[in-house]
């Protein structure tokens, strides 16, 4: 489970793209590839997921 909470850390500062080029390498070196992707699909899916709801809210409490 650590290794998979290490890879959601990698996969969030990657998309603030703000992952020093040390750093990635040696995510690269010691997570699981099959952690990364699953945590890239979480985290893009949890991103959609927090756009939809923006604009749900947005467009329910605009126009009269």
């Amino acid at each position: 489970m650590g290794s998979f909470l290490s890879a959601f850390k990698a996969v969030f500062w990657a998309f603030l793209g703000v992952r020093k080029g040390k750093d990635r390498e040696r995510d690269f070196a010691n997570l699981n590839i099959v952690h990364i992707v699953i945590a890239g699909l979480l985290a893009a899916a949890l991103f959609v997921g927090l756009l939809m709801t923006i604009v749900h809210w947005v467009v329910s409490t605009g126009h009269p």
